[in-house]
């Protein structure tokens, strides 16, 4: 799976441990910044992530900033984007096998890295279950192509 990862400041150091923890499961990782813990604006790194979800130039998005409500906005403002903020392993899990998130995100100031670990590999292993799932996923496409007109 090619993932696109992005943080601000504060989820930096989160970030930094993800990119190698994804890698070593055998993803690709491209990391879109921040590059350090210098005081940056999120909606441009989470709209350089939620973009190529979007635009299915990577397969899903891994975002992070402080609480992850800020970044959860942005990416959720783009056509066919399902970003869901987690914060403990069943719910990263069932963001996927429900909702079919394709980005996840999460607070590197709420959640460790041992946690945020776990709720990246369920999130990646997990599989889109359908049936009465897929009838809501198509509901909320519904709602999005009405609002996403141009």
């Amino acid at each position: 799976m090619l993932t696109a990862m992005a943080s601000d400041h504060g989820g930096f150091r989160l970030k930094e441990e993800l990119v190698v923890f994804v890698r070593g499961l055998g993803h690709e990782v491209q990391d879109l910044g921040c590059l350090d813990e210098g005081s940056v604006d999120y909606p441009g790194l989470g709209q350089a992530v939620a973009e190529k979800v979007s635009t299915g130039q990577v397969e899903g998005g891994i975002l992070i900033c402080g609480t992850g409500i800020g970044m959860s906005i942005v990416a959720n403002k783009f056509p066919g984007v399902r970003a869901a903020l987690v914060n403990h392993v069943y719910t990263a899990r069932l963001a996927k096998e429900h909702n079919n998130a394709n980005v996840l995100v999460m607070g590197g100031r709420v959640v460790g890295p041992g946690l945020a670990c776990e709720m990246v590999r369920a999130w990646l292993t997990a599989e889109f279950q359908g049936g009465r799932h897929l009838r809501r996923l198509q509901q909320i496409e519904a709602i999005e192509r009405r609002n996403f007109k141009g």
